[in-house]
């Protein structure tokens, strides 16, 4: 009879249940595994007779057979280690089936018997909860589990101690929750000398959650200002948290089971590759776009990234989510994000300064700008100049408003949002589309005949036409009208001119 044990697999942020079938079969001796396994599962086979022997057991000389159920699902990572050996020790009778059919089992394994931390934990305590079961894990791991609910959680350091625990013999303590880190801030606007419309515009992108594109020379304070961007933004509340904890337990970056506060702030080198950008590789894993999930994707030096690169965040930026598809699955990840970017107006930077600008200009700038794709210009929201800081701006007193007085207002303008969209699932004003632009967005009659024109002037696309809206809707908020006025709209638009090509 076969002992059976569950544990889950882990397809984008879902977690699929699979059975551990190992029966003990009458033959010459044999350690065959089954079940469309990757390679560090098939080699789960070797860690799992060496944990057992480093307890004082051998294996019966018989043919042992593993399968991995439902056959069709594709398993990988070594979180399997664990539940092959209990189910194998089941099968020897050492302890008991009954007991393990309480439990999803996730672990990896040593040779010495001691469990190993591994990707994806909250996501198999998340899967127990909603079968109703408890969950078995390594003790490292023990604080992220906790965080799925009031599940009975067993995360033991070793094997040895597992069994003796399941047995009731030296029983192990209850894990506790990790700690809930405080929302730390980054550099302070108030390092900023001058820029007062750039950090208009940067509070106007954290205010609705806003795509943001600074174009400036060299040294104009770019960076910094993207840097300051996560010290104005509003913590993260519990369910975004736990969202935020998800992705990073399957990328195996959630270390001691400690949740933040603080918003994530991706900024990938411009030599990213596709894959790390978006997702993918060989074990499809989350990539910077999905790491940044509720939180800022920072891509400096914009026109040095590859095109193909940059034209694969057009669907994340506009859904939310990236499919990653490959010949045997199809993983989804969130990719809600917040995309700021920072580019100088060419090549050598200088462009309109005649004693420093190359001997190409403007030439320049219209090869070095026409690197960024114009569907993705057309899918960022505020783009603003930003202009050189001279010596005498850095000779100044720093200014009397920092981040925090900044982080103030952009709360009370996110909590106007909370409070509109509560019956809906979107949460900023960068999130509305469809009848709802139209119920909330909509401008009064001065407002909407600006538009008109501005629309036809400036060839708005159907997009651009509704993120100025958007935007509308927060600078409105903003300055705590109900109504979106041609003074809205007005500012709104005056962000939406592009860099000049030529």
């Amino acid at each position: 009879m076969a002992a059976i044990v569950a544990t889950a697999a882990y397809l984008g942020l879902e977690a699929r249940a699979v059975e551990v079938q190992v029966q003990l079969i009458a033959g010459l001796p044999a350690f065959n595994l089954v079940g469309l396994a990757d390679k560090a599962v098939g080699e789960s086979r070797e860690r799992v007779r060496g944990a057992i022997a480093a307890m004082g057991l051998a294996l019966p000389p018989k043919r042992i057979a593993v399968n991995l159920s439902p056959a069709d699902l594709p398993k990988e990572g070594s979180h399997f280690d664990l539940p092959i050996a209990l189910g194998l020790l089941a099968a020897m009778g050492v302890v008991d089936a009954e007991t393990l059919s309480d439990y999803v089992i996730v672990g990896e394994l040593t040779l010495d018997g001691r469990l190993a931390p591994s990707p994806g934990v909250l996501l198999a305590a998340l899967h127990a909860a909603e079968i109703g079961k408890g969950l078995i894990c390594p003790a490292a791991q023990g604080a992220e589990a906790a965080w799925s609910g009031s599940i009975d959680v067993v995360a033991a350091p070793d094997l040895l101690s597992l069994i003796n625990h399941l047995k009731g013999h030296g029983l192990l303590p209850t894990p506790r929750a990790g700690e809930v880190e405080t929302a730390s801030s980054g550099p302070d606007l108030r390092q900023v000398r001058g820029q007062e419309s750039a950090k208009r515009a940067l509070e106007i992108a954290a205010a609705g959650n806003h795509n943001l594109l600074m174009v400036g020379p060299p040294g104009s304070g770019k960076s910094l200002m993207a840097a300051c961007l996560p010290g104005i933004l509003p913590p993260l509340d519990p369910g975004e948290a736990l969202e935020v904890s998800m992705v990073q337990s399957v990328a195996g970056t959630l270390e001691g089971g400690r949740l933040t506060r603080k918003r994530p702030f991706r900024a990938p080198h411009h030599s990213a590759s596709m894959a790390a950008l978006t997702g993918g590789g060989l074990k499809v894993r989350p990539g910077e776009v999905s790491m940044a999930h509720l939180g800022v994707l920072f891509l400096d030096e914009l026109p040095e990234f590859q095109r193909a690169v940059l034209d694969s965040l057009r669907q994340p930026l506009e859904t939310g989510t990236v499919s990653v598809a490959r010949a045997n699955a199809h993983v989804t990840f969130p990719a809600r994000v917040q995309l700021v970017a920072a580019m100088n107006p060419c090549r050598c930077g200088y462009l309109g300064d005649a004693g420093l600008a190359c001997a190409r200009a403007p030439k320049c700038a219209g090869d070095y700008q026409a690197k960024v794709s114009g569907p993705l210009l057309d899918r960022i929201d505020l783009h603003v100049e930003v202009q050189a800081v001279s010596a005498i701006d850095l000779m100044l007193p720093p200014p009397a408003e920092g981040s925090s007085e900044v982080a103030a207002r952009v709360a009370a303008v996110r909590a106007i949002q909370t409070e509109r969209y509560r019956d809906y699932t979107i949460r900023t004003n960068a999130e509305v589309d469809g009848d709802l632009l139209e119920l909330f967005a909509t401008p009064d009659a001065a407002g909407r005949a600006l538009l008109a024109q501005a629309a036809e002037a400036m060839r708005l696309s159907a997009r651009g036409y509704t993120r100025i809206l958007r935007v509308a809707r927060t600078i409105a908020d903003m300055a705590g009208s109900a109504e979106i006025g041609r003074i809205h709209v007005a500012e709104a638009l005056s962000y939406r001119r592009q860099p000049p090509r030529n």
